[in-house]
């Protein structure tokens, strides 16, 4: 799952990137994306991550699953040094080591439990939430650079938190017909595409992994306190202290990386129209 939102979020960059900016809250842009191969190849791989993330969640806490999913920054930030040749400050270098050693504490601290499931307030809050992000969203869509980068980022965030809380309790219903009927399923599929749509603004809009550091930040608490109030989410006797180390490091290294991540896709555009002002050619792109 971390591999795959790590490709996934490095894939849908390039394709939000070579896409005309939108300043309005606009579906139409998803459906822009989806004419780049690029941005669906990552779609693919977020719609894999996205089922690995989900069977994660019929057992394990969400403060671990949601958390893992913030270590999918660390590979977008890998492969964009590997492949799109990002540069990346010895900061942020030492913010993704502490990524993955809160990830580490995470692991070892988490209990595996079946979920509990939501009562009608909570399918009713998921509702409202759902609501609220969307009108913030038409907002905060008229912010740019790196301010709408986290901002839209945020609210990506949290509708990926609320899939994530509908998500647990879905996983573990086990027939078909009961699956298929219920709400949760709905506002699970609601919030995910809100949330990608939210992602593919505050991605054109500053830096991947502003973007992304945002999202994790956002999306990490409100999923992860839900869940140990109200899903069952447990945590190994005597490992309290070690959970609360892990996801405090995992969060200083996500909100740290949206403090020093710089606009690559930003300077891409700036750098190709000051060679077109002095007459240089601008490099080929790589295909796809």
């Amino acid at each position: 799952m971390i591999v795959a939102y790590g490709v996934a979020n490095l894939l849908q960059s390039v394709a939000a990137a070579r896409t005309t900016v939108h300043h309005t809250f606009d579906p139409g842009l998803l459906l822009r994306l989806a004419s780049h191969r690029t941005y669906l190849l990552g779609l693919g791989c977020q719609m894999a991550a996205f089922v690995l993330a989900f069977l994660a969640r019929r057992d394990l806490p969400l403060f671990l699953v949601q958390a893992s999913v913030a270590a999918g920054l660390g590979v977008t930030a890998i492969l964009g040094v590997a492949v799109l040749k990002w540069r990346l400050p010895a900061a942020e270098v030492a913010l993704l080591v502490l990524l993955f050693v809160g990830i580490a504490a995470l692991v070892l601290s988490a209990r595996p439990a079946t979920s509990k499931q939501l009562g009608a307030a909570g399918t009713v809050a998921l509702l409202v939430t759902l609501v609220v992000v969307g009108v913030v969203g038409v907002f905060a869509v008229r912010l740019h650079g790196a301010p709408g980068s986290v901002a839209l980022g945020s609210l990506a965030g949290l509708a990926f938190s609320a899939a994530a809380v509908a998500a647990r309790p879905l996983a573990a219903v086990h027939s078909v017909e009961a699956f298929l009927r219920h709400p949760l399923l709905y506002l699970l599929v609601a919030h995910s595409v809100v949330g990608q749509l939210l992602l593919g603004l505050a991605m054109q809009r500053g830096s991947t992994t502003a973007a992304v550091a945002a999202m994790d930040a956002a999306g990490a608490v409100p999923a992860a306190i839900v869940g140990l109030l109200l899903l069952n989410d447990k945590i190994w006797p005597g490992r309290e202290w070690l959970a609360g180390l892990g996801f405090l490091a995992t969060l200083v290294a996500v909100i740290g990386l949206t403090r020093y991540a710089e606009p690559q896709h930003q300077h891409a555009v700036a750098d190709r129209r000051a060679r077109a002002e002095v007459g240089i050619p601008t490099p080929a792109r790589r295909p796809g």
